[in-house]
């Protein structure tokens, strides 16, 4: 695996900060993500957590990007409630974020080691559900 490190887009950081810090509120809401768009817009979203599972922010930011007309992102990052800081994409979002975006940037880690790194850095040999469809005839 070849870790690439691009630079770190400290202003989606500071989006996403700020809604953890204003719109995260008890315990359905505990994430806020924010995308930037290939144009340069940014998008946020907080999670939507329930008993029975629920959608993390990254995914929440992907339908709610979509319905802003946003369909590719460049870089996305997820910030938790409560001065948490940049937390990783799960597993599941790490799949769902590689088949829409498979350039898609990532932003990792916490305190002075925060980094953007490919989201194929994030999940390497990994399964890509295009490179697995039958082609129509």
């Amino acid at each position: 695996m070849t870790t690439q490190i691009h630079h770190v887009d400290h202003e989606l950081v500071q989006a996403a900060a700020h809604v953890a810090r204003t719109r995260c509120r008890g315990d359905n809401h505990t994430m806020a993500a924010a995308g930037r768009a290939q144009g340069g817009r940014i998008v946020t979203a907080v999670n939507a957590y329930h008993f029975t599972g629920g959608p993390c922010a990254e995914l929440v930011l992907i339908g709610a990007a979509a319905a802003q007309g946003v369909y590719e992102l460049d870089t996305i990052v997820a910030v938790g409630d409560r001065d948490r800081g940049v937390v990783p994409p799960c597993g599941r979002c790490r799949q769902v974020l590689l088949d829409y975006f498979p350039a898609l940037k990532v932003i990792v880690g916490e305190g002075d080691r925060v980094r953007t790194v490919l989201i194929t850095d994030l999940l390497p040999e990994s399964y890509v559900w295009a490179d697995h469809q039958l082609d129509a005839e």
